[in-house]
């Protein structure tokens, strides 16, 4: 995972959790001869709160305390990375032990509410999801086709694990052409997550950046990546009705299936600049058919 800020919260106690992405297994190929391959690893990790549990994760584990600080963050369990006063991880329980100064407010009333997101492997959010996006307030911006082009060009040179490996996510705070920061896990929705308490962790600002994904565009991920304050989406893969209907109400411009130099907009047309469009004027929807 790229890293490029300092932690904002010197007072935080974390471990360093971080364990093997792959691990190397036997299988036949198409021809019967027997091949040693890379899998990825994933690993259960349930998150205690104040010694409550609150849920079990799926994950990779290549950055579990920005894990669980960005999923308790997206919840809304944690306002500000001050409350926080230790994430411990440790494998050989599975289990991850935050400590903050003080319960968290509305903990049994959010608990209560539990609502399973069309995420791979079933992500949970907890408390209305519709109530998470009432004081989000996202900045206009303006984008280039050729910041796009050059952004996706710069993205082939992560996604480690799924080269090695395959069966896992990858997402990514981006400015203009720059990857910020990246990481992959089994499920995007761990990998948003990790995102956002990396933000925190390494005070990484929301101003002009750009989420990218290699996950579907569901209700799920608007609203987080919303949370965070980023008021562009890219993905590789494509849209969910709930999602699009989400990212106009919010003003945010999603972009899908791109790949190259190909894309797909689906909010936001006012925002882009076609600037990269060869021989003749094009409008946005000539230039994405």
């Amino acid at each position: 995972m790229t890293r490029s800020h300092e932690a904002k919260n010197t007072a935080l106690v974390l471990s360093k959790a971080a364990t093997n992405l792959t691990e190397s297994v036997q299988a036949f190929d198409e021809k019967g001869d027997l091949r040693v391959v890379e899998v990825a690893c994933e690993r259960p990790l349930t998150i205690y709160l104040n010694k409550r549990e609150i849920v079990t994760l799926m994950t990779l584990g290549s950055d579990p305390e920005a894990l669980v600080l960005g999923y308790l963050r997206n919840q809304g369990f944690i306002l500000a990375l001050e409350e926080v006063r230790a994430i411990q991880v440790d494998w050989e329980v599975e289990s991850a032990v935050v400590v903050t100064e003080g319960e968290p407010p509305g903990l049994e009333e959010k608990l209560q509410q539990r609502t399973v997101t069309s995420g791979c492997g079933q992500g949970t959010m907890f408390g209305s999801l519709m109530d998470k996006l009432a004081e989000v307030s996202l900045p206009g911006v303006n984008i280039k086709q050729s910041t796009i082009y050059a952004l996706l060009n710069n993205l082939n040179a992560h996604n480690e694990t799924y080269k090695n490996a395959g069966a896992v996510h990858g997402c990514a705070i981006c400015e203009g052409e720059e990857v910020v920061a990246f990481v992959e896990d089994v499920g995007r929705h761990n990998a948003v997550d990790t995102l956002a308490g990396r933000m925190w962790l390494d005070g990484i600002s929301d101003e002009n950046k750009i989420f990218y994904t290699t996950g579907r565009l569901t209700s799920e991920m608007v609203i987080k990546v919303a949370q965070m304050g980023i008021p562009v989406l890219l993905s590789r893969s494509g849209v969910t009705q709930m999602g699009l209907a989400l990212a106009q109400e919010l003003g945010i411009t999603m972009l899908a299936r791109a790949k190259g130099k190909h894309f797909l907009l689906f909010s936001g047309k006012d925002s882009l600049l076609l600037d990269a469009v060869p021989s003749r004027k094009m409008d946005v929807a000539d230039a994405l058919s």
